[in-house]
């Protein structure tokens, strides 16, 4: 491999071909770390503060290294950047002959067969005239594009009901009995994936995908000889939602959707059908009309309380037994009817499974539901020794990377969750002048966070702020409720006229455009804006961040395995959730400093970062800025400094 030194110095060939880049100490330090964890097939653990270029860091020696890569991304937007932007640079700086694949969930691709059967259908009931339009936009584009990725289609949006019908999920592919078998977008991204030397996928794909071998694509890791992981940090989450089980009812929604379409095309003269199919869909919705709330949680014990939910759940599963008989014996009559009984047989298993299972003593079982559908679930209490496994098979190179891992650069909690007993770990600070170019400020006089009236409190603390920074600021809530309330709050504030974003509002690029266009807009949002979210200059100059984000204890998951630390006789405050608000804290903080430009106030109104013992180790793993209580040197701060 050529010397890093020579590449990532300031007259070395990153800086010749790259524009904007700077040579950092920690960039190059870093790359080293990676490159020997490459060649010695170890694990790494590696966090990286804002501004270090991480990127770059990893993908240099990745590239150099020879060999098949996956790298593993947080978001879709950011598989799309190292896609289009970050490898091409790269490979064209190194000239280094890689070829390069992107591979992302089959829902992002077009579906010929339900496009077909979409084209066909006379009956879809939510068609509309924009509906009908964007259908035929998008027959247009499957005719022409390449590789069917729904993103090369801005004309429709991402949200338009019209892609339900023309993508395929896990459950509804037809695989190799599809009469479009042969032309499959999925199957061709496949192929490019197992041909190409680097492999750009994301966390949900890979773990349904190549850990679960779901998707067929076990080919793609034994071929492998490292996995990189950027914004790692989000693992630990994304595995246990698919190391376990669920089943929504959304599912069963869309299971009535397509059996329809099956029914009238290829079973037309079987009367007890469709009348089976509309009884499972009533029984569907009347278990999601058993809970009134939207948005929540519930325990196995909590939900067993509700007879309603009970009888519900028994009725369900009756009819859908009923319905999974009836598809049985008309399965022969189309590929797309034998789909439809495969999916209901697997369905009620699961739910049978959900309800009557007496040995998943180390998953926890539980109820999320949303605005118009209700899921069960099953989760496992630990995901380490899962993970573990999937990882011992074969040598090969394991990286982990974000700029949130650890708590006072100790990584014990991350590597306990994720099973990582024999990682190597390091950190490299941001090469920003925190010091010069931040201020943290934790008002005094706020009350306990449980007090009823806190969110008022914490708004009256802040209002002074915001209209020091001029607005131009992000006000982060730990919950949707504490959002909406800050909203109503600075909507009725005096003599306050700045322009108010509230997230939802609009897609999340669209309130970041509007932001970035104002100048000096109050961006309100929860938990889609403290992570993955860029803002340089002098466009946002505060952080409010409500209080720790602490995840509610009467969380399902959060409280079992809050109780089985304990039960072992450990410390499950000190041990889980204080690292994991730790680390939430990290990235809400993190969007204030994005470059060495940057200026601001990162605001905390939670009086607990300075009551309680460990608020020392909350804030001492903050990047090292000034701090204050006094409202004057926050003033007197933005005075002195023009924007950021």
């Amino acid at each position: 491999m050529p010397d890093l030194k020579s590449i990532f110095s300031s007259d070395g060939i990153l800086s010749c071909h790259i524009t904007g880049f700077r040579m950092r100490s920690q960039q190059m330090e870093m790359a080293q770390a990676i490159a020997d964890t490459i060649a010695k097939y170890q694990i790494l653990v590696a966090e990286a503060g804002t501004g270090t270029g991480k990127t770059l860091a990893y993908l240099v020696p990745a590239l150099l290294a020879g060999g098949k890569v996956i790298i593993s991304t947080g978001t879709k937007t950011l598989q799309d950047q190292l896609f289009k932007r970050d490898i091409p640079n790269v490979r064209a700086a190194l000239k280094v002959p890689v070829t390069v694949a992107l591979l992302k969930g089959r829902a992002n691709y077009i579906c010929h067969y339900h496009l077909e059967r979409s084209l066909q259908n006379t009956h879809l009931s939510f068609i509309n005239r924009d509906e009908i339009q964007y259908l035929q936009q998008i027959e247009r584009y499957a005719s022409i594009s390449k590789n069917g990725d729904k993103s090369g289609l801005s004309e429709v949006p991402e949200n338009a009901a019209i892609w339900q019908q023309v993508t395929s999920t896990r459950d509804s592919c037809l695989g190799s009995e599809c009469p479009s078998f042969k032309k499959c977008f999925v199957m061709e991204a496949r192929k490019q994936a197992l041909l190409a030397d680097v492999v750009v996928v994301n966390h949900h794909l890979f773990f349904a995908d190549v850990m679960l071998r779901d998707e067929g694509l076990s080919e793609l890791l034994p071929a492998c000889n490292t996995v990189i992981f950027d914004e790692a940090h989000q693992l630990p989450e994304t595995a246990s939602l698919f190391f376990g089980e669920s089943i929504s009812t959304g599912q069963l929604l869309d299971l009535v959707r397509d059996a329809k379409v099956e029914a009238i095309q290829a079973a037309g003269d079987f009367v007890q059908l469709p009348d089976a199919i509309a009884a499972m869909e009533k029984a569907a919705r009347d278990l999601r009309l058993t809970v009134a709330e939207d948005n929540t949680r519930l325990s196995l014990a909590l939900i067993r309380q509700n007879p309603n939910f009970n009888d519900a759940l028994d009725n369900l599963l009756k009819k859908l037994s009923t319905l999974t008989a009836l598809l049985q014996s008309q399965a022969e009559r189309s590929e797309g009817l034998g789909n439809c009984w495969q999916r209901a047989s697997s369905h009620l298993h699961l739910m049978q499974r959900w309800r009557d299972e007496t040995e998943m003593k180390d998953h926890v079982r539980w109820v999320e539901v949303y605005h118009q559908a209700l899921q069960l679930n099953a989760t496992p209490l630990s995901i380490a020794e899962i993970f573990q496994k999937q990882m011992i098979t074969l040598p090969r190179a394991w990286i982990f990377t974000s700029a949130t891992l650890s708590v006072k650069k100790d990584f014990t909690h991350y590597n306990a969750e994720m099973g990582l007993t024999t990682a190597q770990t390091a950190c490299w600070e941001s090469p920003f002048n925190f010091a010069e170019q931040a201020l943290l400020y934790v008002p005094s006089g706020l009350p306990e966070p449980h007090h009823r009236g806190y969110t008022d409190h914490a708004v009256q603390a802040a209002l002074p702020v915001l209209r020091a920074s001029r607005g131009r600021a992000f006000f982060l809530c730990t919950s949707l409720r504490a959002m909406q309330r800050v909203y109503e709050l600075l909507l009725a504030a005096d003599e306050f006229d700045f322009p108010l974003l509230l997230q939802g509002q609009g897609s999340r690029s669209y309130m970041l455009e509007r932001f970035r266009e104002l100048d000096n807009a109050i961006l309100i949002g929860s938990q889609s804006f403290w992570e993955g979210v860029d803002v340089r200059g002098e466009a946002l100059s505060l952080v409010i961040i409500d209080k720790l984000p602490f995840a509610p204890p009467d969380d399902p998951v959060l409280s079992a395995r809050i109780e089985k630390i304990n039960g072992e006789g450990r410390n499950a405050f000190m041990e889980y959730q204080l690292p994991r608000a730790v680390i939430n804290l990290k990235q809400g903080a993190g969007r204030l400093i994005r470059d060495e430009a940057d200026r601001g106030v990162l605001m905390i109104c939670d009086p607990r970062l300075t009551t309680k013992a460990y608020g020392k180790q909350i804030w001492q793993s903050l990047p090292p800025m000034k701090r204050t209580r006094e409202l004057a040197e926050v003033e007197n701060f933005f005075n002195t400094g023009y924007g950021k």
